[in-house]
C-alpha cells in the first residue's frame, strides 16, 4: 500500500516537472512587489525567532474571507505563537496584508515540486498546519508528514467535481488524506466524501461552515450609513462578486428596475480586479452614468451605477443595500458568500449555480431567507417585487440574519481541535 502511494506521488511529481514551464508562466502573473518569486520554490527566510509557528493556508480571496474569523481568533487565543498565512493568489495576499498588516507573516505557497515543498516546510518549521477549505497538495502534505507536522483541514469541503477528480487518482488521494490529522467538514455530505477518498472516519467531524461565524468589523455600520447618507435617499441594490456573463444580466435587471424606480442605484462589484476597466466600459456602453468608487466619485441624482472597483469593501457596500445579488451564481462558477449580506440583515438574491455552498444555500432557502432567479429578466422582476414590498424585503433580511445566528459554532469547534494539537506539540 505504502509503495503504491509512493509510486503515485512519484508519477504526479513527474507530470509536474513536465508541465513546469506552463505552470511557472501562469504563476508568474500571481505576484506581489513585496514578495520575491523565489517563494514559489520554497525560498522563504529561515525561522529566526523562538516562538512556535502556526501555518494557515488560504488559497485565494474566497478562502481568505472564509478563514478571516479563524485568523483573528488564532491571534487572540495564541499570542505566544507566530502566525504565518500563505495564499496562491495575489488578491488573497493583498487581502491578508490589508486586514492584518504585521500581525501575521504572509508568503506565497510554493509550487508542489518535491524539493520546493520540502524546503518550505523545513524553513518554516510549523508546529501545526491548517488548510482552509480544501487545497490538497501531495508533496506538501508528504513534507509535513515527514517532519511530523499535524495537518488540520478547517471548513473542509469537496464539491462533486472536486470529489470526482480526487477519486480518479485514488492512490494519491488516499496517500494525502491518510496523513491529515483532522478534518472539520462543512457538511455531512463533505464528510462522507472525505471518508470515501480514504480519510479515516475517526479523524472527521462535521463542524458546519466557518462562514456562519462571520464577524462584522468595528465601524462597518457607521461607514455604511455614511455612504448611504452621501448617496441620498434612493433605492440601492448591490451585485457583488460578479463574473463575465453576469454583468450583462445585472445591467439588464437594473435597466428594468429603473423604469419603475428612475433613481434606483446599482453598486456593481466585479469579483476580480483585472475586470474593473472592462466592466466600467460595459456600463457606459449601455448608457448608464457611472461613478467609480476608487476615484472618490460620488453618485449624483443622474448616476445609475457605482462601480465598486476597490478591494476589501464589499461588506461596506452590502451594508448600504436594500437588496443584494450575490454573483458566481448565474454562471456555472458555484456561487460566492451568501452569508455576508445575510449577516447584515439584507435581503439576498442569487442564481441557481451554488455548488460551492449548496448546504448554506439550502439552509437559507428552507428558512425562506433567499430568493433564487435564473436570468437577468427574473432578477429584474424580483427586484421590483422587493422594492414594491418593503415589509417583505425586511422580513427576508431578518430571516437571513436569523439563519446566520442559529448556525454559528464551527469556529469554536475548530479552535478547540487546533488548541489540542498545539498543546500536544508544545
Amino acid at each position: 500500500m505504502a509503495s503504491r502511494h509512493g509510486l503515485a506521488r512519484l508519477a504526479y511529481s513527474g507530470v509536474l516537472y513536465l508541465a513546469a514551464p506552463l505552470i511557472w508562466r501562469r504563476v508568474w502573473r500571481e505576484s506581489a512587489p513585496t514578495h520575491p518569486r523565489g517563494e514559489r520554490l520554497g525560498l522563504i527566510p529561515r525561522r529566526t525567532d523562538a516562538r512556535p509557528r502556526i501555518w494557515l493556508h488560504a488559497a485565494s480571496l474566497g478562502e481568505v474571507v472564509t478563514a478571516t474569523p479563524l485568523i483573528r481568533a488564532l491571534l487572540a487565543r495564541h499570542p505566544d505563537h507566530a502566525l504565518v498565512v500563505t495564499t496562491m493568489t495575489a488578491t488573497g495576499a493583498e487581502r491578508i496584508e490589508t486586514l492584518f498588516g504585521d500581525a501575521v507573516r504572509h508568503h506565497f505557497l510554493p509550487l508542489d515540486f518535491p524539493g520546493a515543498a520540502r524546503r518550505f516546510v523545513e524553513r518554516l518549521q510549523p508546529a501545526l498546519a491548517i488548510i482552509a477549505e480544501t487545497e490538497l497538495w501531495p508533496n506538501l502534505l508528504h513534507a509535513c508528514a515527514t517532519r511530523g507536522v499535524p495537518v488540520v483541514i478547517a471548513n473542509g469541503r469537496l464539491s462533486l467535481g472536486a470529489f470526482a477528480t480526487y477519486r480518479r487518482f485514488a492512490a494519491l488521494s488516499r496517500d494525502m488524506l491518510e496523513s491529515v490529522a483532522w478534518v472539520g467538514a462543512k457538511s455531512g455530505e463533505d464528510a462522507e466524501r472525505f471518508r470515501a477518498l480514504g480519510c479515516p472516519a475517526a479523524r472527521i467531524a462535521v463542524t458546519g461552515a466557518l462562514k456562519f461565524d462571520i464577524q462584522l468589523d468595528d465601524g462597518l455600520e457607521s461607514e455604511s450609513e455614511r455612504l448611504r447618507t452621501e448617496w441620498g435617499e434612493r433605492p440601492v441594490w448591490v451585485a457583488g462578486s460578479t463574473h463575465p456573463g453576469e454583468d450583462e444580466a445585472v445591467l439588464a435587471a437594473h435597466a428594468r428596475l429603473r423604469k419603475r424606480y428612475p433613481d434606483a442605484l446599482l453598486v456593481l462589484v466585479p469579483r476580480h480586479p483585472q475586470r474593473f476597466e472592462t466592466v466600467a466600459a460595459l456600463c457606459r456602453s449601455q448608457g448608464f452614468a457611472l461613478a467609480r468608487h476608487s476615484r472618490g466619485e460620488v453618485p449624483g441624482p443622474a448616476t445609475g451605477i457605482v462601480l465598486g472597483d476597490t478591494m476589501g469593501e464589499l461588506m461596506r457596500f452590502y451594508g448600504v443595500a436594500d437588496v443584494t445579488f450575490v454573483g458566481g451564481s448565474l454562471v456555472p462558477v458555484g456561487g460566492h458568500n451568501l452569508l455576508e449580506p445575510a449577516a447584515l440583515g439584507v435581503a439576498v438574491v442569487s442564481g441557481p449555480y451554488l455548488d460551492n455552498l449548496r448546504e448554506i444555500a439550502d439552509t437559507l432557502a428552507e428558512a425562506d431567507a433567499r430568493r433564487e432567479i435564473v436570468d437577468g429578466s427574473a432578477l429584474g422582476e424580483v427586484l421590483i417585487t422587493l422594492f414594491d414590498a418593503p415589509e417583505e424585503r425586511q422580513r427576508l433580511g431578518a430571516a437571513g440574519r436569523a439563519v446566520v445566528e442559529a448556525n454559528r459554532g464551527a469556529l469554536a469547534a475548530t479552535l478547540e481541535k487546533v488548541s489540542a494539537y498545539l498543546r500536544a506539540n508544545a
